[in-house]
């Protein structure tokens, strides 16, 4: 019995150590609904950080407005609390409408606060041109309308802009008080892969 202990210590080593990396392995791989992936799999290479200026248009008035409203505030509210609008909000090069069109502002903005005019935008800034050509990255924030210049978060992306995340700034251009029409320049930080 002596002569076999070292055997027998030596089969529970290779043992434990064989279990060891057995479990390290298993570990790294899929816990059921979920496992590890390699991103190099997804072009997942270097990250990029890109700076995009561009104008936004939101065009209240004319026979083709590109901002509706689908819920009115609610009465007496000096902040038009509970409005909410549907955009699909041209994107341009330059602050004039007729420059190039860059692409799409699309989603809604609703009137969230009852102390000032602070709105909730949730919008996916949607490229029709150039190398982010059906490529998006999706605005999701808080907006004090009448602060110099409001930042809000860039939450995700699709295309280029595939794990997008950053933040934007957005400064108003042009703002008509009779026809509600806004022109906002945003300035827009974000990195992707």
């Amino acid at each position: 019995m002596a002569k076999n202990l070292p055997i027998l210590s030596s089969q529970l080593n290779i043992f434990f150590i064989f279990s060891f990396f057995i479990i390290i392995f298993i570990s790294g791989e899929a816990h059921g609904f979920a496992k590890a992936l390699d991103d190099k799999l997804f072009g997942l290479n270097k990250e990029k950080f890109t700076h995009l200026r561009l104008f936004w248009h939101d065009i209240l008035s004319g026979t083709s407005p590109t901002a509706v409203q689908v819920v009115p505030p609610i009465a007496n509210s000096s902040t038009a609390f509970g409005l909410m609008n549907m955009i699909d909000d041209p994107l341009t090069e330059g602050p004039e409408l007729s420059s190039k069109m860059l692409g799409r502002a699309q989603g809604f903005y609703a009137a969230a606060s009852q102390q000032e005019v602070g709105l909730l935008m949730a919008m996916n800034f949607a490229f029709i041109k150039g190398e982010y050509n059906g490529s998006t990255f999706t605005v999701l924030g808080r907006n004090t309308v009448f602060s110099k210049v409001r930042e809000m978060p860039v939450i995700g992306g699709t295309g280029v802009f595939r794990f997008a995340r950053g933040y934007v700034q957005a400064k108003t251009y042009k703002f008509d008080q009779n026809s509600g029409d806004a022109t906002v320049e945003y300035n827009c930080y974000v990195l992707h892969y």
